[in-house]
């Protein structure tokens, strides 16, 4: 009986946090909203205004769980570049199953909108593009694009960690079926009028990599390679 207790109290306190936080969360008040996303130890968080196609802000980096506190290592920073190499310290508690923290910067109700599982879900980086039959292969480096899924919600973020260089990101909602990949389009930092749009994609997944080819939302064709970021 006393090894079986001492084990069973390691086991316990082995479990990680994390998984309780799996999936992307949301707040709202009027027409201003919020997304925090938790996947593949990544999260990302932005602040936006759908009804009037008003993108706020955005960061995103690695996180990790204590018993009262979220911590992200800030790799970009939409609004703040200096605060880049930071790390964010949120305390955070629950009422139920709602998440109460202060990722706004006050503290807020966030509502679970799915659980981080799907076939898609992870931290994506763009690996290669094909033009005809040949590959060009990306190499990962510190000027990167991420796609960032969780089970429903999606949102790309170009950036570079050394420079601390914010160029772009989108997002919004997205399905994935059938081999048909579709992004529905919520905020845009760089032209609000692709707000409301709906891109269709072509997608699989081969090897671990995730192929995605049609239209860009410049209305050009484009096949690109995704790898799971920690790959």
């Amino acid at each position: 009986m006393p090894v079986f207790i001492l084990l069973f109290g390691s086991f316990l306190i082995k479990q990680p946090v994390a998984p309780a936080f799996k999936g992307s969360w949301h707040w709202q008040q009027g027409s201003q909203e919020g997304i925090i996303s938790f996947v593949d130890d990544y999260c990302v968080f932005t602040s936006y205004d759908k009804q009037n196609k008003k993108f706020d802000y955005t960061w995103g980096g690695p996180f990790r769980i204590t018993d009262k506190n979220i911590l992200v290592d800030i790799q970009f920073n939409s609004r703040q570049k200096d605060l880049v190499g930071t790390t964010f310290s949120f305390p955070y508690s629950w009422k139920k199953e709602i998440l109460l923290s202060s990722f706004t910067g006050e503290e807020k109700e966030w509502t679970l909108l799915d659980n981080g599982k799907a076939p898609l879900a992870g931290v994506w980086r763009i690996s290669g593009r094909k033009q005809g039959d040949q590959i060009s292969e990306m190499q990962l480096g510190a000027r990167r694009t991420l796609k960032i899924l969780t089970g429903t919600r999606f949102q790309w973020a170009a950036i570079n960690i050394e420079t601390k260089e914010f160029f772009g990101t989108g997002g919004g909602r997205y399905t994935f079926e059938n081999g048909k990949y579709t992004e529905h389009i919520e905020f845009f930092s760089r032209d609000s009028s692709r707000v409301g749009a709906s891109l269709g994609f072509d997608g699989k997944i081969e090897s671990g990599a995730w192929h995605h080819s049609g239209l860009s939302s410049r209305g050009e064709p484009i096949y690109e390679i995704w790898k799971h970021l920690n790959q």
